[in-house]
């Protein structure tokens, strides 16, 4: 897998979970105490760490490209 593709496939997963917190199901699973209120916090956790990964892909990604264009 390339360098590039790694990163689409995290930024895929962070857009699906985004999508996954914002769901009008999941907010009133939330409300409703149906599930542990933890949960939230875990997905919010989930979305920062994928947010800091992607950043430190980019870097590589940002590097390799420059050094191709250069050559």
């Amino acid at each position: 897998m390339e360098l590039i593709e790694i990163l689409q496939e995290f930024n895929s997963c962070y857009l699906k979970i985004q999508a996954i917190a914002q769901d009008e199901n999941w907010l009133k699973l939330l409300a409703d105490k149906k599930i542990d209120p933890e949960a939230a916090t875990h997905v919010g956790d989930t979305l920062h760490y994928l947010g800091e990964v992607m950043g430190c892909v980019e870097e590589i990604v940002e590097i390799k490209f420059n050094q191709e264009s250069k050559s």
